[in-house]
């Protein structure tokens, strides 16, 4: 035996020994999910849930302030504790959590409104790539706006914590976070001014399958059906994977709301959508038990999807009625973006506008202010002779055509071959007729892949793409 290798043996029996004779340790210090923080923001008005993992049986004390609660690991070593409701506030608090040996400390803890940001690539879109970026990003100055950006993590089963941390809102801080939810949290905040927190959890490129929850599927046997079946045509990984990362350990925390932009990978399979969003987001509500909080969604923009040559045309206005279908879910609102897109990009970089508008449906649909929040929305259809007269929800001031007349109408018989058509408003109607379909039977509007239609309300927001037929 070399001197050597008798010196890499002693050093391993020796280590051998340090590692016998050391205690077993499961949870050396008291620990927390790493969205509690310096500079968080927790949800005004409702209980104050904070969390964490110690020893089985370690005694935990937290401070919220001058409150203070008490609470004992249990046997898996998780503890929690729940502080009474508070008002909003920007005066800025303190938490202490003190375990047997060990202690946290968070500063600048304010009380408002939280909202979860999530979707794909347009909603993990940065500042630093929309329009007039060098100027949004220079004015970002927001001290109670607060931003966190969850890491991506992709598991198969749901887990306990993310990874990322807070950041007060700033021109060092807002480049890399989402452009929709910054612009969102921006309108919101200059009209509700209270302290908001933005949590982004977004992932491009991914389908709806990724976000939603297990139980989702295993609470609705056509949801998990359609979602077995696409697995076996190998067009997605693993449903729920996602949700199970970055979602999952958010769901103890109290929030006001979420908003989502995502859509775009599902196109290939757009027959299932409207069942599959609305399965996602009920199964977000349950997870999160906290009612139907509000769920606020962007309407996909108008995109050549022939640019991916394994996706079939005309998928996309199909996530569109989708999209609108899933409105019948309560408190949900849409932004529709027709006119705000890019047929040649899929990334649009006017998102202050989306932001705005999704803005606009909180202000409504959540905090009950009477203003108008969306385009108008197909109502109704009567056919009169060579005519369809086309009733509207949500006209706000007016029903209006941005341009000389109205475009990206169509028309068509029972032979359900459609014609492009002629289109005049009439008081609160829209009129459709062609000379080419003498006895019309139904109507599309904007109804491709690429279509900019010009129907808005006079409040400037557009019409959704429809369809009166199925």
């Amino acid at each position: 035996m070399t001197h050597s290798t008798h010196r890499c043996r002693c050093l391993c029996l020796l280590l051998f020994a340090i590692v016998l004779t050391a205690p077993a340790v499961v949870n050396a210090d008291v620990t927390v999910p790493q969205f509690f923080g310096n500079h968080m923001v927790l949800q005004r008005d409702k209980p104050v849930k904070l969390w964490g993992w110690a020893d089985k049986g370690e005694k935990v004390t937290v401070a919220l302030g001058e409150a203070q609660q008490e609470t004992t690991a249990d046997d898996d070593g998780r503890w929690s504790v729940h502080f009474p409701a508070r008002p909003a506030s920007r005066e800025p608090v303190a938490i202490t959590i003190q375990g047997k040996d060990y202690s946290l400390a968070f500063d600048d803890v304010l009380f408002g409104d939280v909202w979860i940001c999530s979707g794909q690539s347009n909603m993990e879109w940065p500042v630093t790539r929309t329009n007039d970026a060098e100027k949004e990003i220079a004015a970002a100055d927001h001290p109670t706006m607060r931003l966190f950006t969850v890491k991506r993590a992709k598991t198969d089963t749901p887990q306990r914590d993310v990874t990322g941390s807070w950041g007060v809102c700033s021109p060092e801080t807002v480049p890399g976070f989402s452009a929709v939810g910054y612009f969102f949290g921006r309108h919101l905040q200059k009209h509700v001014d209270v302290p908001i927190g933005l949590i982004n959890s977004s992932w491009g490129g991914t389908p709806a399958e990724y976000w939603t929850p297990t139980s989702a599927f295993e609470h609705d046997p056509q949801l998990k059906v359609t979602s077995d079946n696409e697995h076996a045509k190998n067009v997605m990984s693993t449903p729920s994977v996602l949700y199970n990362g970055m979602i999952a350990p958010l769901a103890g925390l109290s929030i006001r709301g979420a908003i989502w932009y995502q859509g775009e990978s599902n196109v290939p399979m757009a027959e299932h959508y409207t069942k599959l969003f609305s399965g996602m987001i009920k199964g977000w509500r349950e997870e999160f038990g906290q009612g139907e909080f509000p769920f606020l969604f962007v309407q996909i923009a108008p995109w050549d999807y022939r640019k991916i040559a394994a996706w079939p045309a005309g998928g996309a206005p199909i996530v569109r009625e989708a999209q609108r279908n899933t409105l019948a879910v309560p408190k949900t609102g849409m932004v529709v973006t027709t006119d705000i897109g890019n047929v040649e990009d899929i990334h649009p970089t006017n998102k202050q506008e989306v932001g705005r508008r999704l803005g606009l449906a909180a202000r409504a649909i959540e905090y009950g202010e009477k203003i108008v929040y969306s385009g108008p929305m197909f109502k109704s259809v009567k056919f009169d002779g060579n005519k369809a007269i086309l009733s509207f929800d949500h006209m706000g001031g007016g029903l209006m055509a941005k341009g000389d007349k109205l475009t990206h109408f169509q028309i068509a018989g029972q032979d359900g071959e459609f014609v492009d058509a002629e289109a005049v408003i009439e008081g609160e109607t829209v009129v459709v007729k062609s000379a080419e379909v003498p006895k019309p039977q139904a109507v599309r509007f904007g109804f491709s892949d690429v279509a900019e239609p010009n129907l808005f309300n006079k409040d400037g927001l557009p019409a959704s793409p429809f369809r009166t037929d199925d």
